[in-house]
């Protein structure tokens, strides 16, 4: 049985909106990516512009392994601050080369639920160990092959999925670890098609998906998100939808810079 997403709305958007641009055929293929992307995202509550989420990516060293860094925020800005206060970092290590993400950091306030976690992948072992920085305390539980967190995932995704041979109904199957609360979980996404999409930058051809979510807490559904990412050979998230318990959210591309190729707009 699937375990569906079930925490914060700006956490799910991050991994969302930066994720499944399936592309390539194994970590031998040419990166969909490079160090110095980066976007942002312009997140919409009903009528209010309730926040804004950037996801970057650089090239470093970590413990003499050459990563990329990827670092994402989200934060409620204007009169959405007023009713709801978030404050949220997610940082991700993971291996240039092969994909593997070797450190997860996750650090959230929202409306004074907080967190403060690290954890570290050790996948000739497969386990991981976290770390609670709010309460210090560690503990260490078993992982899959393959395993990913919020943020390596998506990236992870580009360049080992092939959107040519996807036919629509097409499901896509990630084992998941980014929290202290539960172990390896599996997510699901579902491909719905091609969809050409008006966007501030002009029209754009998207590939169109569903993520399952949990429903009940904070969607209707289960089947209450949508995604699109352009059809290209960046992959660009573009836009998500969310049908909620209260109202309705959309996340837009709003900014971006350091594409590996050129963004495609129809003419």
């Amino acid at each position: 049985m699937f375990r569906y997403l079930r925490y914060s709305i700006l956490a799910i958007l991050l991994l969302l909106l930066s994720a499944f641009d399936l592309q390539g055929e194994g970590a031998d293929s040419p990166n969909s990516f490079q160090s110095g992307e980066w976007f942002r995202f312009r997140i919409h509550f009903g009528f209010l512009n309730a926040s804004y989420a950037t996801l970057s990516l650089q090239e470093e060293r970590l413990k003499g392994k050459e990563v990329y860094h990827v670092v994402g925020k989200g934060s409620t800005t204007g009169f959405a601050r007023w009713f709801f206060k978030v404050d949220d970092n997610y940082e991700t290590y993971f291996d240039k080369y092969t994909g593997k993400p070797y450190r997860f950091i996750r650090k959230i306030d929202e409306g004074g639920y907080t967190k403060d976690l690290v954890i570290d992948f050790n996948h000739d072992a497969n386990n991981a160990l976290i770390t609670n920085r709010k309460h210090n305390t560690k503990r260490i539980i078993e992982t899959t092959e393959g395993v990913q967190d919020l943020l390596s995932g998506f990236y992870y995704l580009r360049n080992n999925y092939d959107t040519e041979s996807l036919t629509r109904g097409d499901e896509v199957v990630m084992d998941l670890l980014y929290d202290d609360d539960d172990d390896v979980f599996k997510f699901k996404l579902k491909y719905l098609g091609r969809e050409v999409l008006q966007t501030k930058f002009g029209k754009v051809r998207c590939l169109k998906f569903r993520p399952y979510v949990y429903s009940g807490r904070v969607f209707k559904e289960e089947e209450s998100l949508t995604l699109w990412v352009s059809d290209d050979e960046n992959k660009v998230p573009v836009r998500i939808k969310a049908d909620l318990m209260v109202g309705s959210l959309k996340a837009d591309l709003d900014a971006f810079k350091g594409l590996k190729y050129q963004f495609k707009i129809l003419m």
